[in-house]
């Protein structure tokens, strides 16, 4: 009986480390899920309850890395009213991002300005995914996972994954700022 007890006990504690670090079993939303920090040291989505947050999965040497200007535009016009922008370095598509977390931080606040959390380089898909992405597919389907870079996903005050957008659609455009307005409004 006291080795059963152990036994549960032993697995409900591996399932609570799964989540802290990021895993997705029993995930029941964003804010179950943890990054590394650009700077090292965990980045919980936690920390932004009440807060909506857009992850984009970015990349420093790609035709679409200008964007970086107009996330850094929108992460200043919401901040104020709950949003968060969340940089997610990934080199899954063409090899655009190849630096190392500094390289990529230096690139970023030095050629952009970016003052919006940026998350440590990690895979956005297949098989060795951060679990946060297998969390989104998993939510919203395959069809809404990152294809290419700056791939955006919603996440509104609550936690809930309530949009994707591709990469070709700019930080500011209309659908974007609308959506925003709608997760910060969902306390």
């Amino acid at each position: 009986m006291v080795r059963g007890t152990l036994m549960k006990l032993a697995s409900a504690v591996a399932l609570a480390a799964g989540l802290l670090v990021g895993g997705s079993a029993m995930a029941k939303n964003a804010h179950d899920f943890t990054f590394e920090s650009i700077d090292g040291g965990p980045l919980p989505m936690a920390q932004y309850k009440g807060k909506a947050v857009l992850v984009v999965n970015t990349a420093s040497f790609c035709g679409f890395t200008p964007q970086y200007e107009g996330l850094e535009r929108l992460y200043k016009q919401y901040k104020s009213k709950g949003l968060v922008v969340l940089g997610v370095p990934a080199n899954n598509f063409g090899g655009q991002e190849p630096g190392t977390n500094a390289e990529i931080k230096q690139f970023c606040e030095g050629t952009y300005n970016v003052d919006f959390p940026m998350a440590s380089k990690v895979s956005v898909k297949g098989a060795d995914a951060h679990p946060f992405y297998k969390w989104a597919q998993d939510v919203l389907g395959a069809d809404k996972t990152p294809q290419w870079n700056f791939h955006k996903y919603l996440i509104d005050a609550k936690g809930n994954l309530v949009a994707a957008f591709p990469t070709k659609v700019v930080p500011d455009a209309p659908e974007i700022k609308a959506a925003v307005e709608q997760a910060i409004a969902a306390k």
